[in-house]
């Protein structure tokens, strides 16, 4: 059964409930309210008709001073005549209960009577014959004589005003009930649509939709966990989003493995076969060997590379203070005599923290692969700088460029944008993403700009205090 359902279930039974609670209270207090009136009204009619008695027995005829059973059935007559309530019924009984006078249908117990005395009255409420009365009961001194008055009074019209009163309540309580259920039926639907539409949400991310969002219809608690839901379906789905991409580049990262591997062992096999198979002169047999060394280094650089780079992901960095004129001065000693690419250093004096070899492997990776891209006699930049956040390396070189596109992709291992260019030189498109693992270990991140055909610039930005590793690139 649906939330929504038993929200106007619930609603419905408690509503009913109460109205039925609270018009049984109403109804029975005023039928209680009209019973004492009419018990009041006849008690006081009692006590008249006990004075008219005693008046009327002064005035009668007696004999010996005693008043007759005839007198008292005479009087009781003339009474019950002369009121204007022509329902009114009396009975006039002696002093052993004996009946002397009765003028209606009273009940044959004689158990009001016992209640009544000298100094007090009593009443009851009885049925006879399918109507309800107010029997009272009262002692009349009479002379010599003491005799008891009862009285019986009509109150059968408050009990069907009370009967009416819970049958017009009944119907009045269907009547809004109905009314009630129509409203209370639309109300809940309203409060449970927030958790229809996060139910939805939740299906469709089940279904493999994790950009599908809640939509948010309210401020309240529900809106409240609508947010939260919506922040938590943003983190699943980033989360998954990262291990695609994790997944991606491990397959990728395997095929590009496996084709660098194919590449020159497919050439150290072919030429040491050439070697073993046939007898070559001697050039010819110089250039078989020369290609097996070369793609034999080409493979230990490759295998170096990945370990450099495994080693660096498990490595506990321990930084020191090192001037930036180390750093540089090694670049120098590395390039200064480059005749292809002229090599320009500028640099400003200051002191970092971090681990020195590792800096030079940073930028050594950066110096080669600024070379790789440059074509004959274009100039390679190298700049160091103070800034307030820390200092400021960036190599910089008049080369082929990087399309936007490829920016992201180019620290990852194995990818090279251009691979002809890259294989010729000995390249496996690991060094940059050993540069971002060592940067990630002092803080700092790899910063990428570049123009198609204009050239391009990788810096990074080593902090002074230790700080917490950014993204690996970020393209501009």
């Amino acid at each position: 059964m649906k939330l929504s359902i038993k929200i106007w279930l619930c609603s419905i039974a408690v509503m009913a409930v109460a109205f039925g609670i609270g018009g049984y209270f109403f109804v029975n207090d005023v039928f209680e309210a009209s019973m004492e009136r009419e018990i009041k009204q006849a008690m006081d009619e009692s006590s008249i008709l006990r004075f008219a008695f005693e008046t009327a027995a002064l005035n009668a005829p007696s004999k010996y001073g005693m008043l007759s059973d005839s007198a008292v059935e005479k009087i009781g007559a003339n009474l019950e005549k002369s009121g204007q309530d022509t329902l009114r019924r009396l009975r006039l009984s002696d002093e052993e209960g004996q009946v002397l006078y009765a003028g209606g249908e009273f009940g044959a117990d004689a158990d009001l009577l016992l209640r009544v005395g000298e100094d007090n009255r009593a009443y009851r409420v009885i049925k006879l014959g399918g109507r309800y009365f107010v029997q009272t009961g009262i002692m009349v001194p009479a002379l010599d004589r003491l005799l008891y008055l009862e009285t019986l009074r009509d109150v059968t019209e408050v009990y069907q005003e009370r009967a009416r009163g819970f049958s017009v309540y009944r119907s009045l309580m269907l009547l809004i009930l109905v009314i009630s259920s129509v409203f209370l039926f639309f109300i809940s639907a309203w409060l449970t649509k927030p958790i229809r539409l996060l139910t939805q949400a939740a299906k469709k991310m089940t279904d493999g939709d994790y950009s599908c969002r809640a939509k948010q219809v309210s401020l309240d608690e529900m809106g409240q966990l609508t947010q939260d839901f919506n922040r938590m379906a943003g983190v699943l789905e980033e989360t998954i989003h990262n291990l695609e991409e994790e997944v991606r580049a491990r397959e990728d990262f395997i095929a590009a493995f496996s084709h660098e591997l194919k590449t020159p062992l497919t050439a150290v096999i072919g030429y040491a076969d050439l070697l073993r198979s046939r007898k070559l002169d001697e050039e010819k047999h110089f250039l078989s060997a020369n290609y097996i060394y070369t793609e034999g280094k080409r493979l230990e650089a490759m295998s170096l590379r990945l370990l450099d780079i495994i080693v660096t992901k498990r490595y506990a960095l321990e930084p020191q203070e090192t001037d930036v004129e180390v750093l540089f001065s090694y670049l120098r000693d590395m390039y200064g005599g480059n005749v292809e690419n002229p090599f320009v250093f500028r640099y400003e004096p200051g002191h970092i923290r971090g681990e020195v070899n590792l800096l030079k492997s940073v930028l050594l990776n950066l110096a080669d692969n600024a070379c790789k891209a440059s074509s004959l006699g274009d100039r390679v930049e190298v700049l160091g700088e103070c800034r307030e956040k820390g200092y400021w390396f960036a190599v910089r070189d008049q080369g082929v460029g990087i399309a936007r596109e490829e920016v992201r992709k180019i620290t990852e291992a194995f990818y090279m944008v251009d691979k002809s260019r890259s294989r010729s030189r000995n390249g496996a498109g690991l060094g940059l993403a050993l540069c971002v693992e060592v940067l990630k270990l002092h803080g700092s991140r790899l910063e990428i700009e570049s123009t198609l055909g204009e050239g391009s610039c990788f810096s990074f930005l080593l902090p002074r205090e230790w700080a917490v590793p950014g993204e690996e690139v970020k393209a501009e």
